[in-house]
């Protein structure tokens, strides 16, 4: 086969001194739950042990010369993990990119680091690759994954660390979405440049749901955080609050990728309470205790109702109530009153209108203008309200 160098001088590589290190898989540690009520706890690696890159192939012994000899073609690419200590003694981890090369005289394939190869053999091979990324070519990138005789990594970073996926998130292109994940790509590989978002946040900001829906069935983490703390639907919104009335077509998509994501986030579940609160502003939690008895959990303030959060924030305590079993006329200030019957609580108790589930109010003018016997009272129900809403609220985004 013919050279694809042009001149021999670009063709001759030379051993590097040390091996280059490659970081181990990362600790597993807990994804950030993302759910009002998680679907299950997801462990995310930094890697599975199948993305990982291959134990490099032993080079073949060095000439007198020391230069491996001429270069056939690149047959193969990975990107590899090398460990930076910080002044502070912190760890964390600088990418690289290796080609495996084919050597002209025959000698077993060798892992080379980019830098050490010729400029036209790695055009020559990554070109067709980032022209069918960047303009969402599925057949080109479905042929390129397949091809046999040159293993491609999915994960391959341009300059800026984006990957493929980053692109067909950003174009909306859930048929390269799907070989790709297909492939083994990192459907939650941050972004090295321009804030650290991954390809679920690039289509909920460029207002992909096709691509959103495609990431999301292929496992991407809708609860994962860019480098300012943002989930994807977090992001979606905002664009969303930024984009004026006029621009519809773009609107439209905004709202139908929040809508993706909303329903792979939130499930829908009544709250008994909020029991307690914890941080400040976009930090800031509460500890739902769960209509159907589910195990409390701390809930981003993001995630709650605003009038749930509301009424927590000003003292006024939610009970869960059964029934309305009784209404009275306020004399002062006019204005009516009912009684409610608790869940949780033993004696009934007179609440303003206002604080009274309309739905309750609802069934117990029903029943009355049917005539219907009321849940029964206990005797000590009377005096005033114990301050606790009637509500049976739902959380919601």
């Amino acid at each position: 086969m013919e050279t694809l160098l042009r001149t021999p001088s670009l063709s001759r590589l030379k051993l590097p001194p040390k091996p280059l290190l490659t970081l181990p898989p990362s600790t597993p540690t807990p994804a950030s739950s993302s759910s009002l009520r998680p679907h299950g706890l997801r462990v995310r690696f930094s890697a599975s042990p199948d993305q990982l890159p291959a134990p490099p192939l032993q080079p073949r012994e060095q000439r007198g010369d020391e230069d491996y000899g001429e270069v056939n073609r690149i047959v193969g690419s990975r990107t590899v993990r090398s460990p930076v200590f910080g002044d502070d003694g912190s760890v964390s981890a600088a990418t690289a990119t290796e080609y495996l090369i084919e050597w002209k005289d025959g000698h077993d394939p060798s892992w080379v680091p980019a830098p050490a190869v010729a400029a036209d053999v790695v055009a020559e091979y990554e070109t067709p690759w980032w022209t069918a990324a960047k303009k969402a070519d599925a057949a080109v990138l479905s042929a390129l994954l397949s091809d046999p005789s040159a293993a491609r990594d999915p994960d391959a970073e341009d300059p800026d660390g984006r990957t493929a996926l980053h692109f067909a998130a950003g174009l909306g292109s859930e048929e390269c979405v799907r070989p790709l994940a297909e492939a083994g790509a990192d459907v939650d590989r941050p972004e090295r440049a321009g804030g650290g978002l991954t390809p679920l946040h690039v289509a909920a900001g460029y207002g992909q749901p096709a691509a959103a829906r495609a990431l999301l069935a292929a496992g991407a983490d809708p609860g994962a955080l860019d480098g300012r703390g943002r989930t994807p639907l977090e992001l979606a919104r905002e664009v969303l609050a930024a984009t004026p009335p006029t621009v519809i077509g773009r609107r439209v998509g905004l709202e139908a990728a929040a809508a993706e994501l909303e329903a792979a986030v939130y499930e829908w579940a009544e709250v008994g309470r909020i029991l307690e609160g914890r941080g400040k502003g976009k930090r800031r939690e509460y500890l739902v205790e769960w209509r159907d008895g589910g195990e409390r959990e701390w809930v981003r303030s993001g995630w709650v109702a605003e009038d749930l959060v509301a009424d927590f924030e000003a003292g006024l305590e939610y009970g869960v109530a059964e029934a309305v079993v009784g209404q009275r006329e306020v004399a002062e200030g006019g204005g009516r009153e009912y009684l409610v019957k608790w869940v949780d609580i033993e004696e009934a108790t007179w609440e303003p209108e206002e604080n009274v589930d309309p739905e309750l109010v609802e069934e117990f003018e029903r029943r009355q203008a049917q005539g219907g016997a009321l849940p029964s009272v206990p005797a000590s129900a009377q005096g005033e309200g114990s301050g606790a809403t009637a509500k049976e609220s739902t959380v919601m985004g």
